[in-house]
């Protein structure tokens, strides 16, 4: 698939070109150059695991000074917390394309005819690849398997046959109801489609073996349409549709343990997860009632207990969440810990095209452009993918907690320290603020699940490894336009 952006780069040669260039900045080709940045390797080996975890920093820690503008973010500075995983550690991938997304504001932001499919099909592709090190999706993919099968103590990559689920985030696709035409945020068809054709057309899937899910909320007919024709064909879909055989079904021996004790329904995890090999983890970069939403919170839609609508309702586990203070238990780590979630997911993404303001909120054109660079009153247009849920997380909250776009309409996030209450958590795992003994579920010990930390400044958007330290977060930009 040509990419008109690459000019006179060719397609192998534009991917290298991205993951050695991953630390620039915000302008110009792949956002341009920024001040103080160690250009990224072209690829690692995965890190051998440690035998035992250095000791945690604590939260108080100062960050390392770099950059050529001061610290701004409105969360506080900190050294990395935790170690960074995937086959390259602690790394973010962030596609941008101005193109991606062509809205005038009619109709419903959701409409096919408002996204560019074969830019999105190309993000996606050259996203595995930068993400992975690798020179193209194939390759990016079977790094992206391998790396993960390792480090759940598998040999090898993905084999034919093997089962994934993909969790979307369907939670304003006709919430509580069976609106068809719900103008709340949801995962965008056209992304969804291109991480499945990516899936089918880069990695050598079989439709049959995947499975896209959100077990309290529907997929519209025109998803379903669109994301089961042609190449596709045999992508199966589960979800709150009872009676039907589409309907997501509970695995009564797949429990989900809490490390604490959360006073609610006992939760199981439905039979599509219980039995995949792999999870991908498709959340939106979004603003909620509760500050903010991300990929640890996706797996709300996960659980299944006596409410179908309501599950994180009836297992009693908002209040781990809502009005957060730093040094709390929290249900987000858990279940980014737990090994029916968490520890099967190979593959975290943000959906970050057309970004929301709120969970309840209709997207509309206006509240959905964001005042900073390089989006200037654009669209977001971007995607966000990873193998450390912890870093992956840490940078869609420096996002949102700093943008006025979202901010100024979300004052449940507008200051709200407390929403980055679950990262601390996970980064220091081991011996997090909270002092719970965090579990996999599973009665195992989780010794780290990712690395947190902040950038520098909302213009340079620097992290640790991207200023050319040992250990932090890499965000590693593909930006057109």
């Amino acid at each position: 698939m040509k990419n008109p952006q690459t000019n006179d780069l060719n397609r192998r040669e534009f991917l290298l070109a991205a993951a050695a260039v991953g630390a620039l900045g915000a302008t110009g080709l792949l956002g341009g150059c920024a001040t103080s940045t160690t250009p990224a390797p072209d690829s690692v080996e995965p890190s051998a695991p440690e035998a035992s975890p250095p000791p945690a920093p604590t939260p108080e820690t100062a960050a390392p000074s770099a950059g050529s503008l001061p610290y701004d973010s409105v969360f506080p500075p900190h050294e990395p917390l935790g170690r960074g995983v995937g086959v390259m550690p602690g790394r973010v991938t962030w596609v941008r394309d101005a193109a991606a997304v062509n809205w005038d504001g009619s109709g419903f932001w959701w409409q096919t005819e408002h996204f560019n499919a074969d830019t999105l099909r190309a993000m996606v592709a050259d996203g595995i690849a930068n993400l992975a090190g690798a020179d193209s999706a194939a390759t990016g993919w079977n790094a992206l398997f391998e790396a993960h099968n390792a480090r759940t103590g598998t040999a090898g990559g993905y084999r034919a046959g093997q089962s994934i689920a993909i969790k979307a985030n369907m939670n304003g696709a006709g919430t509580f109801g069976r609106d068809e035409n719900s103008a709340m945020s949801y995962t965008t068809p056209t992304l969804l489609r291109a991480l499945l054709l990516s899936l089918v057309e880069d990695a050598g899937v079989a439709p049959a073996a995947i499975a896209v899910y959100d077990v309290c909320r529907i997929f519209p007919q025109h998803v379903r349409d669109l994301c089961s024709e042609g190449a596709l064909a045999g992508v199966q879909f589960r979800y709150f549709d009872e009676g039907s055989p589409n309907d997501a079904v509970a695995d009564p021996n797949a429990p989900l343990v809490w490390s604490a004790d959360v006073a609610g329904d006992t939760n199981t995890v439905p039979t599509c997860v219980s039995e995949a090999t792999y999870l991908i983890n498709l959340a939106s970069l979004k603003g909620h009632s509760y500050g903010l939403t991300l990929c640890s919170k996706n797996h709300f839609g996960s659980l299944m207990n006596s409410s179908r609508l309501r599950p994180p309702e009836a297992a009693g586990i908002h209040r781990y969440v809502s009005g957060q203070t730093m040094g709390s238990y929290t249900v987000l780590t858990d279940l980014f810990a737990n090994h029916l979630l968490g520890g099967k997911t190979m593959l975290w993404m943000l959906d970050a095209l057309v970004v929301a303001t709120s969970e309840g909120a209709s997207v509309t054109r206006e509240a959905a452009l964001w005042e900073s660079a390089p989006f200037n009153g654009g669209f977001t247009a971007s995607v966000f993918l990873s193998q450390d849920p912890v870093a992956i997380d840490s940078v869609g909250a420096d996002f949102l907690i700093n943008e006025p776009a979202v901010t100024s309409r979300n004052r449940a996030l507008d200051g709200n320290l407390g929403v980055e209450n679950y990262l601390h958590e996970a980064g220091l795992i081991s011996a997090p603020p909270s002092g719970t003994t965090y579990r996999d579920g599973a009665g195992g010990a989780v010794e780290n699940l990712g690395v947190h930390e902040h950038w520098n400044n909302t213009v340079e958007r620097l992290y640790s490894r991207d200023r050319g330290e040992a250990e932090g977060i890499e965000l590693s930009r593909i930006l057109r336009g």
